[in-house]
């Protein structure tokens, strides 16, 4: 061996260390992005977000009408509908990726459109960054949904609440878990084939996810920081689904209470339309979307 050559275990070691730095961007398992994104139409930007257990597709019919003056953003969130799950808490999380994508797409300004959880993850991110979205379109979601029956209600005892619908999720097996979400979705939505749909969305969903997701949804409480929001909100409700336990009056007060803090909110229940309004009543949403919006 000549004096300038390299001992072949040190040229071992320095091979491997290469290959090492080379695959450190890669090495383990990537974790799957917050949110699965689909992009429809042109113009100003509009961000669409499905409720829990549910695609994108929730919005398809909205975003077809808004597509030839809005780019329509279309997320359908990690762990739902077959889109891969993450291991963090799934608000907070797709809550931080939303606005990296906000900012990095040049997004400022967009109108946030939500359905139920997705509502409230529009919410949430409105009240954490008031500069970022233009409007807020909320679609049948209060910002304390464990306090809709007793306003009242304590963090201790919306996260006790919380963590018991969790574990029963959790603990079903797949039969029961599958009719309870059978029997949930009849009572969100009128026509067979909408039912049909959106079960398959739910049993096509991570359970885990969905188990913690509606966990978070119940313990967390926005009333004191949608104060901070400082874009024009329409919040578009339902009530003929609980009319044997309330009145429509009654759930309009409920609604106008949750949003008491909110600076610059218009509360309108819809009355043919249940938490689905996109699919009950698709012409009377659009047209409270359309009076609200620019022209």
């Amino acid at each position: 061996m000549s004096r300038n050559s390299t001992p072949w275990h040190q040229c071992i070691l320095m091979l491997l260390l290469a290959l090492l730095l080379l695959d450190q961007p890669f090495a383990g398992a990537a974790e799957p992005p917050a949110f699965h994104v689909e992009v429809v139409g042109q113009g100003q930007p509009m961000i669409l977000i499905p409720g829990l257990a549910s695609s994108g597709e929730t919005w398809s019919s909205t975003a077809q009408h808004f597509a030839p003056h809005y780019a329509c953003h279309i997320l359908t969130l990690a762990g739902f509908a077959g889109v891969p799950p993450i291991s963090g808490p799934l608000l907070a999380t797709a809550e931080a990726q939303l606005v990296d994508y906000i900012k990095a797409q040049h997004l400022q300004g967009a109108v946030l459109v939500g359905h139920s959880l997705g509502g409230l993850l529009a919410l949430r991110l409105a009240a954490d960054y008031p500069d970022l979205p233009g409007r807020l379109v909320i679609v049948d979601t209060l910002p304390a949904l464990g306090a809709a029956r007793d306003p009242r209600v304590s963090a201790a005892e919306l996260s006790a609440a919380a963590e018991k619908v969790r574990v029963i999720l959790q603990a079903q097996d797949a039969e029961a878990y599958a009719e309870d979400q059978r029997s949930a979705i009849l009572g969100m939505v009128k026509k067979p084939a909408d039912v049909e749909r959106i079960v398959a969305w739910g049993l096509a969903s991570d359970r885990t996810t969905v188990s913690n997701a509606m966990a978070e949804v119940i313990a967390t409480d926005l009333r004191q920081d949608i104060a901070h929001i400082r874009v024009p909100t329409l919040v578009l409700g339902t009530w003929i689904a609980f009319r044997q336990y309330a009145t429509r009056t009654q759930i309009k007060e409920n609604f106008e209470a949750q949003y008491r803090k909110l600076p610059d909110v218009r509360i309108t229940l819809a009355d043919h339309a249940r938490h689905f309004i996109m699919y009950d009543d698709l012409p009377w949403m659009l047209a409270q979307i359309d009076t609200f919006l620019p022209q």
